[in-house]
């Protein structure tokens, strides 16, 4: 049974469906949100001619896989693009309730549920500042300085790393708006374009971390493009990290890859002279071994692996040998756990995390993430109560890490649907409310 909300409740909307129009309905859903064409090509990072284009039906079979983009970013029903695309039944021309059997009404509520959990627990109208900062180039119409903008990004890293992200996604509008303002009134600052590549970058991980994957691969081609303004390396590698990463949740594993490893070769070619370059160089490694693990290249990711950590032999310890990259030992093995995770081998991701103590890591998001990565090895071997364990631990240390990422809250909804009556288990949905 389909159930269309507004603007996709439209008898337009289903002659569009009949007729293919894809490029019409993705108009249609543009429209809904007042946007521009420049405006939704600037979030899926396309043209707004090429946006005029589609939607006028100009196109060619080639671009499909670009109107599936379009209409995601229009929130257009599956059911309707499917319709529309000829890959599902056509649209009904209207709904009726009817009886449900007991067994379809169970089938129909777990579906839910999951669908729940794969969503970020961040409120969607938090998102709609970061939609029209994404969409336009915000500014201020007061003067910012370089170090208003370091201290609103030091602030918003603080959220990060205490996993507050419905803060942190508030605040991301006003702190790019900074950085682009700086950078506006300080021409030939290389340094603002770095700080302003930093900026985007965190909007990146952030939005990343909650599966707003469309909106984070936005952020980080802005991110980027500015690094590459700035003339810095390590600008540049801590942007092609971020890009690598949204690149992996979006199913482009080579490209990921690409990205990772060139932008390493780049860091070594400096000489690795200062703590910031042999941070970054460690950083780069673990991030591209993680990303060959989750391509399946378990030798280069287990080489990798191994260079990280004779590499973050040569960054200093101490509070004041931090930089951006921020790389110890215990950062290289938790990386360790989740390079074993992906590649199938939960035993010894379990074996790694267990010479891991939460102690060692400075902030609540590292602690949680340990736990999360360890709770994803015992759900890989099938133990629901060590799985809950560990959950509740990560809990503990930062909610965010089990509420807001996609990826965790279907643990948490599996272990509801496969062992309910496990300990915790029931805690655990309160918690992330996926119930």
């Amino acid at each position: 049974m389909v159930e269309l909300r507004p603007p996709w409740d439209a008898p337009r909307v289903r002659l569009l469906a009949a007729r293919g129009d894809v490029g019409g309905l993705v108009r249609v859903g543009r429209l809904a949100r007042n946007w521009r064409q420049r405006d939704l090509g600037s979030i899926v990072g396309y043209s707004a001619s090429t946006v005029s284009r589609l939607e006028s039906g100009a196109h060619s079979g080639r671009d499909v896989a670009v109107l599936r983009r379009l209409a995601a970013a229009v929130d257009m029903p599956v059911g309707v693009l499917g319709a529309a695309l000829g890959v599902s039944a056509p649209l009904p021309a209207r709904v009726a309730r009817t009886a449900v059997r007991r067994d379809e009404e169970d089938d129909s509520m777990r579906r839910r549920r999951l669908l729940t959990a794969s969503l970020a627990a961040v409120p969607v109208t938090m998102l709609g500042g970061v939609d029209q900062a994404l969409a336009s180039i915000p500014t201020r119409s007061s003067p910012t300085t370089g170090g208003d903008v370091l201290a609103r990004l030091r602030r918003a890293r603080g959220w990060y790393d205490s996993g507050d992200h419905a803060r942190l996604v508030a605040a991301l509008p006003e702190l790019l708006a900074a950085g682009h303002t700086h950078a506006d009134t300080a021409p030939g600052d290389q340094g603002a374009f770095a700080r302003l590549a930093a900026c985007y970058d965190l909007a990146t991980e952030t939005l990343s971390k909650i599966g707003r994957y469309q909106r984070a691969r936005t952020a980080a081609d802005r991110a980027t493009v500015y690094a590459h303004h700035s003339g810095s390396p390590l600008a540049a590698a801590s942007s092609a990290r971020m890009l690598s990463i949204v690149l992996r949740h979006q199913g482009q594993e080579a490209t990921a890859q690409r990205v990772t490893l060139e932008a390493a070769a780049r860091v070594e070619g400096t000489g690795l002279t200062t703590p910031e370059q042999a941070a970054a160089y460690a950083q780069m490694l673990c991030t591209a071994a993680y990303t060959c693990a989750g391509a399946g290249d378990r030798a280069n990711a287990l080489e990798l692996m191994a260079d990280a950590k004779r590499a973050v032999r040569r960054v200093p310890a101490g509070p004041e040998a931090r930089t951006v990259f921020t790389v110890t030992p215990a950062s290289v093995g938790l990386y360790e756990v989740g390079v074993l995770y992906s590649l199938g081998d939960a035993g010894a991701a379990l074996h790694a995390g267990g010479r891991l103590h939460p102690g060692r890591f400075p902030t609540a998001e590292r602690r949680g993430r340990l736990h999360t990565d360890m709770a994803r090895a015992w759900w890989q071997l099938g133990k629901a109560e060590q799985t809950a364990d560990a959950l509740a631990a990560a809990h503990r240390e930062a909610p965010g890490e089990v509420r807001d990422r996609p990826s965790i809250r279907r643990i948490v909804t599996e272990l509801a649907e496969r062992h309910p009556n496990t300990i915790g288990v029931r805690d655990l949905l309160t918690a992330t409310k996926a119930q």
